[in-house]
């Protein structure tokens, strides 16, 4: 069997199912394939469920640690296998969501796993057909797999001992005593889930600091707050084997300071993710990758070397997070559908969901430097903000980074509670070429978090309210 469609899009998560509900507002019928549930890993294995049992472990930890204080009193206890229900019920009413907005966009999906055959062809195999395949012909095609975990020899996922993200967001018990491999987004933050819980966790990361690439501030005020909670971290530490057994597993970890073996119940493995472009064909469509990465190549319209194929999300080109995905899905839909769209985006936000929760966007004073820049940066902190005393969460900064002739914006650094919640203000700041001026001069409402970002550019200007000036005023 055979069928003409005018997209084919292989992948129904963030980037694959935002370019199809576009297409559909733009007259174009789309047909995405996906070989395991609607929303991809951020929904079903990342995003979304993670955070669902972060916001839980977040609730009890505050009522057990602090409920006395806060007129709480008494004892409480967590039932994890409600918790799970709770989550899955959550992802069951986003998939029907997802299904419900490609239907009135006019585009259709089905379970399965495509394969490019050609530039304008492709075998898709899936229960739901006929003989179980059939070749499609399309117009265009946006490839949107995403990426899988990585591992390597004898550290390999056995879903007993040796545990993936996806294995950890199922757990309905909490292991006594947690080994992570791996101190980046996934590590940390459901590293700290479980130490809320009661597990005894241990985190090992190779390079000098958790959450590489992160503002090297950001990363120790988590590594502290992470630490104060009970939390072993071993930086610049490299795993040299793995042994399994009915106790559990046992690390031998090279440290800074010798070697040394770490016992665990169970070993979750987070060490990165790669573009996953196997069995997708890009062989017999002609389509080259980069020449870093594994990615796919794409310019800024998110077109491949191919006329009419494009790639978006992870499988094009990093930061490998949801939020790039959606926007690039929606340029590769613009672009098929005739529209001058184009990824010229200045700024990209990103969030550890940890505490202190990190936000971040735009460059870091090391950054401007490496560009040539005159920049300056200076920090306010969240014990001089109300409404972080009335939350109970005054553990934190934010930095602000801006050029220091004209104040433009250049970045900001947040670690503390809410810091998700209103970094897209200074994306959208960068974004428009906005002064340091211009975001100290926005009223911002009282009492919230984001007045953090008035507070830190009246700190900027060297005209501090709620804070002794520390800098010279400065006449713009």
């Amino acid at each position: 069997m055979s069928r003409e469609v005018d997209v084919l899009i292989i992948g129904g998560g963030p980037g694959g199912y935002t370019a199809a509900i576009r297409l559909g507002q733009l007259g174009r019928k789309a047909l995405v394939v996906e070989r395991d549930a609607l929303g991809g890993e951020c929904l079903n294995r990342g995003c979304i469920p993670s955070k669902a049992l972060i916001h839980t472990s977040e609730i009890y930890d505050e009522v057990k640690r602090s409920g006395a204080e806060l007129g709480i009193p008494g004892e409480i206890h967590l039932d994890l296998g409600a918790t799970q229900r709770w989550r899955a019920s959550i992802l069951e009413k986003e998939r029907r969501g997802i299904e419900l907005l490609l239907r009135s966009a006019g585009a259709s999906w089905m379970k399965g796993s495509a394969r490019l055959t050609g530039t304008s062809t492709a075998t898709v195999e899936s229960p739901d057909l006929p003989g179980g395949h059939e070749e499609v012909r399309f117009k265009a095609c946006i490839l949107a797999t995403g990426a899988f975990h990585t591992s390597f020899p004898g550290f390999e996922p056995d879903g007993r001992y040796v545990l993936t993200a996806k294995d950890m967001l199922l757990l309905d018990r909490v292991p006594s005593r947690l080994l992570v491999l791996g101190g980046g987004v996934s590590g940390v933050e459901l590293g700290e889930h479980f130490a809320r819980l009661g597990s005894q966790v241990t985190l090992v990361e190779l390079m000098a600091q958790l959450v590489p690439g992160t503002d090297p501030d950001l990363s120790q005020e988590l590594r502290r707050n992470l630490e104060r909670r009970g939390i072993t971290v071993l930086t610049e530490s490299r795993a040299r084997s793995l042994s399994r057994g009915e106790k559990g597993v046992a690390l031998e970890v090279e440290t800074p300071q010798g070697p040394t073996t770490l016992a665990g119940d169970v070993l979750f493995l987070t060490v990165g993710k790669r573009p996953e472009t196997r069995e997708l064909g890009l062989e017999a469509a002609g389509v080259k990758l980069a020449e870093r990465g594994g990615f796919v190549g794409v310019d800024d319209r998110m077109a491949t070397n191919v006329p009419g194929i494009f790639a978006v999300g992870d499988l094009a080109r990093p930061p490998m997070i949801a939020h790039k995905a959606y926007r690039e899905g929606r340029i590769a839909a613009e672009v098929i559908a005739g529209l001058p769209s184009s990824w010229a985006h200045q700024a990209v936000p990103t969030v550890v969901y940890t505490d202190p929760e990190l936000a971040t966007v735009g460059s870091t004073l090391a950054q401007t430097k490496e560009r040539g820049l005159a920049a300056r940066e200076v920090k306010f902190p969240y014990a001089a903000l109300g409404r972080a005393h009335a939350s109970h969460a005054t553990q934190g900064f934010v930095k602000l980074v801006a050029e220091e002739e004209s104040g433009l914006v250049l970045g900001a650094h947040v670690a503390g509670h809410a810091a998700g919640e209103f970094i897209s203000e200074v994306a959208f700041a960068i974004e428009m070429g906005a002064t340091v001026r211009d975001l100290a001069g926005t009223i911002h409402p009282h009492p919230t978090f984001a007045e953090l970002l008035q507070e830190v550019a009246l700190l900027w200007l060297g005209e501090p309210i709620h804070v002794a000036r520390a800098v010279p005023p400065h006449a713009r």
